[in-house]
């Protein structure tokens, strides 16, 4: 399956109220119905989705970079709670909120802001926090840590690269992921986004695991907007029971698993993710 990715339509900072910068990729009509992109670890804004069917739906997709990481100024101490304020400060009314892998975190954060109207959470990492006992040794320990020792484990993140991450995500993805992430187009814009994000050093991308890897400060459970979680049957990597529990957690929730599918849902699905999401 081929995957249409192309570079953003416009690019942008905008200034906070407290002097930092926030970059920002859109794509689709500049008056279309706002759907902000949290993305995945150590990506940056350039690489989106759905380029394919965004003029079509009428949606602006808007991909932001979190603090400290492509074109976003740092945020020394950032929780999750602090993102929605960053989302809010952009005035783009009501929006759909679309946090992918890692983005998962930051986009439930922003569910009980009064501009967010639905969410998508795709391919979402888990508040693995919570439930340590479902996960491989190694991923244990690293939880354990997260909440033992903060401090070393930020350090420890920040001792990853691009280069290194891609070496950890690619090669241990699912043949149907692989098919993706490896055709030549994609393999570059993804790249090039993991390049970006780490521009600065790779402070943003540490503390955005420290945060996703550690106990989340809201109550799911009290999550008052619409949520869909998409998972791709093939993928076991972002959340231990591919969102099970996180479905059972958020009331009303609905799991969507998408058979054949990996955690490249995103680009594969990209039309009734948004369709779902719109409605």
């Amino acid at each position: 399956m081929n995957v249409s990715v192309t570079p953003p339509a416009r690019l942008g900072r905008t200034r906070l109220p407290d002097g930092r910068a926030l970059g920002w990729a859109e794509w689709g009509p500049a008056a279309g119905t706002p759907v902000v992109l949290c993305p995945g670890a150590g990506t940056s804004r350039w690489l989106g989705f759905g380029a394919e069917v965004v003029d079509e739906l009428g949606v602006r997709l808007i991909s932001l970079d979190r603090p400290g990481l492509g074109a976003s100024d740092p945020d020394p101490g950032r929780t999750l709670d602090s993102w929605p304020a960053d989302v809010a400060a952009l005035g783009l009314g009501d929006v759909r909120v679309v946090g992918f892998s890692q983005g998962a975190p930051f986009a439930l954060a922003c569910a009980f802001s009064p501009f967010v109207r639905r969410i998508a959470i795709v391919s979402g990492a888990d508040e693995v926090a919570s439930m340590p006992d479902l996960l491989p040794d190694h991923h244990r320990d690293l939880v354990k840590s997260v909440a033992a020792d903060p401090a070393w484990a930020e350090a420890f993140f920040a001792s990853l690269t691009p280069g290194a991450l891609w070496d950890m995500i690619v090669p241990n993805s699912p043949d149907a992921d692989r098919a993706i992430y490896e055709q030549p187009g994609f393999a570059r814009a993804y790249r090039q986004a993991m390049s970006e994000a780490f521009a600065q050093g790779s402070g943003g991308y540490a503390r955005d695991t420290l945060l996703a890897m550690g106990r989340w400060p809201y109550s799911l459970e009290k999550v008052p907007v619409p949520v869909d979680l998409w998972y791709g049957e093939l993928d076991t990597g972002h959340s231990p029971d591919q969102g099970s529990t996180l479905a059972l957690r958020i009331p009303g929730a609905r799991r969507h698993l998408v058979p054949g599918a990996g955690g490249a849902v995103l680009w594969t699905h990209a039309g009734p993710i948004l369709r779902t999401l719109l409605s």
